[in-house]
């Protein structure tokens, strides 16, 4: 069980607003160096390397060397999903104003709200819809704490092209959950997480029906990916959502 003592440290770490910058930045799952990391912080690449490696000491991140360069990720989806629940409840505690026009909760970007990578799994309005379609039809079953895959949804999500049995081998060696909800940051209603919801992401970017935006978790939806993705999920009626976008 963990102690109180650790726990304080962890909050530490991630409390500091460099290393909460940092951190962010690496929520879309990609491998970043010192000096980048360093920029999107807005602080000294000395500076960077000092909250880098107590972040890495901490099991927060994983450090890989290539050539000259070293690269730092999110040591596990764990870490990613805490970083998501803090945004969520952040975001929560902001007073509102009390205009009736008060900005939701969660990113200000439209290009985030409606769809961003949330570590190695899909996010916003287009994965919380996926998610509902999902449910909707019993293709998936999701409870307070975990997911399962129906009969039914396998074959479905099969016909989509998702490598579901891809997804189960990268599941075992981690001992990773293989189906959760996840609390979107935006919507405030879950979308799918956990091998499953990896797999799910994978299989959009794969068949270019979404695109990743440099620079931002933001990713785009192509017009090919419009058609399909309203076709298998009803995304984009009756609400129009990707127009908003």
């Amino acid at each position: 069980m963990v102690t109180i003592s650790a726990f304080a440290r962890t909050a530490a770490l991630v409390g500091d607003p460099a290393r909460a910058g940092m951190l962010a930045v690496l929520m879309d799952g990609r491998a970043l160096t010192a000096s980048e990391l360093a920029r999107a912080a807005g602080v000294t690449p000395q500076t960077a390397s000092g909250h880098l490696a107590q972040l890495a000491e901490a099991g927060l991140l994983t450090v890989a060397r290539q050539g000259r360069h070293r690269y730092h990720r999110l040591a596990s989806p764990a870490v990613a999903r805490m970083l998501e629940g803090v945004m969520a409840v952040a975001a929560g505690a902001t007073p509102a104003p009390a205009r009736p026009s008060a900005r939701p909760p969660g990113p200000r970007d439209a290009a985030l709200r409606e769809a961003r990578t949330c570590y190695d799994h899909l996010a916003g309005r287009l994965a919380v819809a996926m998610a509902d379609s999902l449910v909707a039809r019993g293709a998936v079953e999701l409870g307070e704490d975990g997911g399962a895959l129906t009969p039914s949804g396998e074959e479905f999500l099969r016909g989509l092209g998702v490598d579901l049995a891809a997804a189960s081998e990268t599941n075992r060696p981690r001992r990773r959950v293989f189906c959760r909800p996840c609390l979107d940051w935006s919507e405030r209603r879950p979308h799918i997480a956990g091998a499953l919801g990896a797999a799910l992401l994978a299989t959009c970017l794969d068949r270019d029906w979404l695109r990743r935006s440099e620079g931002s978790r933001a990713v785009a939806v192509t017009p090919a990916g419009r058609l399909a993705l309203g076709r298998a999920f009803g995304y984009g009626r009756p609400c129009a959502c990707g127009d908003a976008a």
